[in-house]
């Protein structure tokens, strides 16, 4: 636990404290709470784990499906918005932003939701769709919808702004 806040106060300047970021970030309760409700999940206590799910997902705003597997020192930075599926995988160190989607695209009872490798960085509004892979070190921009595999150190953005008339 303590490695774990340690990596939030490593990636915000503006955290003061661990304890601060232990009681007042949801990114970390969040998690926190999701580890919990995995273990319920695991040993097939299903809807216990979706009900502690969905306590913390009306607390905290971010969405994780107890089935989802979530590696060691995940940032989630805001986080309201978040929806982490229940098929998805995601390494150690990665960062995701408020709003990025971890979905899936079909409705099979199959690994249906992205796998994301380690040291991946997800801007805010991105989404991820569907049972692809997500290399290691890629860093993915804000809004970006990524519906194929990416190899390690990719780096993806949204389709650039365009002025259309101006005065």
């Amino acid at each position: 636990m303590l490695e774990f806040l340690r990596a939030y106060k490593n990636y915000d300047p503006a955290a003061k404290s661990l304890l601060e970021i232990f009681f007042l970030y949801p990114g970390p309760r969040a998690i926190f709470i999701h580890r919990i409700a995995h273990f319920l999940y695991s040993i097939r206590l299903f809807f216990i784990a979706r009900f502690v799910a969905d306590i913390t997902r009306t607390i905290t705003g971010i969405e994780i499906h107890p089935g989802a597997q979530i590696g060691k020192r995940l940032v989630i930075d805001h986080g309201v918005g978040c929806v982490i599926g229940e098929t998805a995988i995601i390494g150690d160190d990665c960062i995701i932003f408020h709003g990025v989607t971890l979905g899936g695209v079909k409705f099979d009872p199959v690994k249906r939701h992205p796998t994301v490798g380690n040291h991946v960085l997800i801007g805010t509004g991105a989404k991820i769709l569907g049972p692809i892979t997500i290399g290691d070190r890629s860093k993915i921009g804000a809004n970006s919808v990524v519906m194929k595999d990416l190899p390690p150190d990719s780096v993806i953005v949204a389709a650039r702004s365009e002025i259309i008339s101006s005065k």
